[in-house]
């Protein structure tokens, strides 16, 4: 088995200025950020700052030739997976393994679709939201990568990043059944995300409304009855165990989404509300909250382009 040595990260947002922290304090890798000419340009006038501190990484330009990637990071919103995809082709190799951390449940698919299956390892990041300002990213430390497969020929894969992992100080989870995994915390997004956003509620004050808990609990079992409808195992506890998380979370945390709202950004609510829509059509299971708040998030879309 081949250890990872060289990284490349796409996306440096709230989610990857948290593993370029991390890697930055790791010298034994080859570690770069892959922008375009536009975000290099900007990033050295205005660089990444995380918790106080800048960010002085390698930059990587799709362009350039004479790199390959043990590891793909990809972190940006589902907006920018089609352009990283384009970006990363000069680096990927025959024994590159690549995580998808998007939000969501479909991103795996299409970059396997790109890629092949034998790269993708599926993965997400849960943990406490980030804070952005411009630049400027804060975080609490709370965070945890959970990755793995439903493929056995995946596990040298699962295996080099977990020694990789081990060795940069990641906190990781190694998921027994990762489909599930994921769809847990698809419909925490799907139920606190945009209604949060919408009513411009933290996590305590979401949990501290009744009213509010009832509506999330109908949008659970929305995305509960969609999931067993793909094949996911074990769909019968769902709604108890996402409760038992979304109890987790830190009461004066707010969802990306909700930050998005207040600064009049696109947010994603088409791959959380839209895409349990668009599997409701699929297997005609009735979806009425989600289909709802998908509208309502088209209305504020429209209202901030203005």
């Amino acid at each position: 088995m081949n250890e990872i040595k060289n990284i490349i990260l796409c996306g440096f947002g709230a989610i990857g200025s948290v593993y370029a922290s991390k890697l930055l304090q790791n010298t034994e890798y080859d570690f770069r950020v892959l922008v375009d000419d536009l975000h290099y340009r900007k990033y050295l006038n205005n660089p990444v700052t995380y918790n106080g501190t800048a960010l002085k990484v390698n930059f990587i330009l799709p362009q350039e030739e004479d790199f390959k990637s043990d590891l793909i990071i990809i972190a940006t919103k589902m907006s920018g997976l089609n352009s990283a995809l384009n970006e990363i082709k000069n680096f990927v190799s025959e024994d590159t393994v690549i995580l998808s951390l998007l939000n969501g449940v479909t991103s795996e698919q299409i970059i396997a679709d790109r890629y092949g299956r034998e790269k993708v390892l599926y993965s997400y990041f849960i943990g406490h939201s980030s804070v952005r300002t411009g630049n400027s990213i804060t975080h609490d430390g709370v965070n945890t990568l959970v990755f793995g497969s439903d493929n056995k020929n995946d596990i040298d894969n699962i295996e080099k990043v977990k020694v990789f992992c081990d060795k940069v100080g990641i906190n990781y989870q190694i998921a027994n059944d990762i489909k599930h995994s994921m769809w847990l915390k698809f419909m925490l997004n799907v139920c606190a995300n945009p209604t949060t956003a919408l009513f411009r509620m933290s996590f305590g004050e979401m949990l501290n409304n009744e009213s509010m808990m009832g509506l999330a609990i109908k949008i659970m079992k929305e995305v509960q009855a969609v999931a067993k409808a793909e094949g996911v195992n074990n769909t019968e506890f769902m709604v108890e165990e996402n409760l038992e998380q979304l109890k987790a979370m830190s009461p004066e945390g707010k969802t990306s989404m909700f930050q998005d709202v207040i600064n009049k950004r696109k947010t994603e609510a088409d791959i959380f509300v839209g895409t349990v829509s668009e599997l409701g059509k699929k297997h005609n299971i009735s979806t009425p909250y989600c289909d709802f708040l998908n509208d309502a998030f088209n209305v504020l879309h429209e209202q901030f382009s203005k």
